[in-house]
């Protein structure tokens, strides 16, 4: 694929396909009880994506006009020898055919990684912080330590990478911390940005459904003590930010159920099993891996992407405050990639 450039993928609402989420693996190091299951019954091996083939996946769709790309698991990091597909893919954008390479990763293995990331490209991360209180952060993550990951987070930033803060705003679970993440993250220099818990995954006891916050709640309670300007600063994301005037450092909200955002979306999803997901709340997916398998061309490949972007959704159906336990999509989160 190296030179060589493919028409741009546009769905049938005249959305300009951009940006690609890859889940590189569906293991992670920690269970925090909004992604996944303490026992969780992992994929196997032969079904996952090789290296290689995620390296080629991306190669196809950077050659399609996708110019931001962004690492997810599980834990991105868990996975074998996955340095080498990161320093392939920051080719890209040493060369200007990726504007964006980034990842998300709970923290825990970024004191190891962080020097490397840097060096293979890398200039921002997302790490994902729901509380800064240790006894708390072992309930939500089940296996993780808090320490590790604060030192991971220092790691990355004397590596020099730009690090924001993603926070699942849990109603009874870490609602009291609100205003700790934001001068932490103030004092640190780090963006923080808070995500609405999504129905995804089978939860037992409606525990998601008693979980959920509005957004709007969120910011409502922030204006109390901070002085919050909107701002029209945007990454490739669906965050809305805020300028935090006593810290000088963004806010962001990601609200799929209370502000749906799915009129700019032009985002898609590939699990580490070749499944391409053009939205996080269908069920409608297209195998790649199959035709990615058949040949050493990529005809069939290309033509699969194209008929995956054909079917993407207007939007997603994340319904607030739905009394049931009934998720709109049984998929974790760590299968379709955080």
């Amino acid at each position: 694929m190296a030179g060589a450039l493919l028409p741009p993928l546009t769905d049938p609402y005249h959305r300009k396909i951009t940006y690609l989420r890859v889940s590189v693996t569906d293991r992670c190091d920690f269970r925090c009880v909004y992604c996944m299951s303490e026992d969780m019954n992992f994929l196997p091996r032969g079904e996952i994506l090789s290296l290689e083939e995620l390296d080629r996946v991306c190669g196809v769709f950077i050659a399609s006009g996708v110019r931001k790309l962004r690492l997810t698991g599980g834990e991105p990091l868990v996975r074998r020898n996955v340095m080498t597909l990161i320093r392939k893919l920051g080719q890209y954008r040493a060369d200007g055919r990726l504007d964006d390479l980034t990842l998300t990763t709970n923290g825990g293995r970024l004191v190891k990684y962080a020097d490397a990331l840097y060096a293979c490209g890398l200039r921002r991360i997302n790490v994902s912080l729901d509380t800064l209180d240790a006894a708390q952060f072992r309930m939500l993550t089940r296996w993780g330590s808090l320490d590790q990951v604060l030192a991971g987070i220092m790691a990355a930033r004397a590596a020099g990478l730009q690090i924001k803060i993603n926070c699942v705003a849990l109603k009874g679970v870490n609602d009291g911390e609100f205003d700790r993440l934001v001068a932490w993250c103030g004092d640190k220099g780090f963006d923080l940005v808070f995500i609405e818990v999504m129905s995804m995954g089978a939860m037992a006891n409606g525990a998601r459904v008693d979980q959920y916050l509005p957004l709007s709640t969120v910011r409502e309670r922030l204006a109390r003590r901070w002085t919050l300007s909107e701002t029209d600063y945007r990454t490739s994301g669906p965050a809305r930010y805020w300028v935090v005037g006593e810290t000088g450092c963004r806010v962001g909200f990601i609200a799929p159920t209370t502000e749906n955002f799915c009129k700019s979306c032009t985002r898609v999803r590939l699990t580490c099993t070749g499944l391409l997901y053009t939205c996080l709340g269908h069920e409608d997916a297209v195998d790649l891996r199959t035709p990615l398998r058949a040949s050493e061309a990529n005809h069939r490949l290309i033509e699969a992407i194209a008929q995956a972007i054909s079917r993407k959704s207007k939007g997603h159906d994340f319904v607030a405050g739905r009394d049931d336990v009934v998720p709109a999509s049984p998929r974790h989160m760590n299968v379709t990639g955080g």
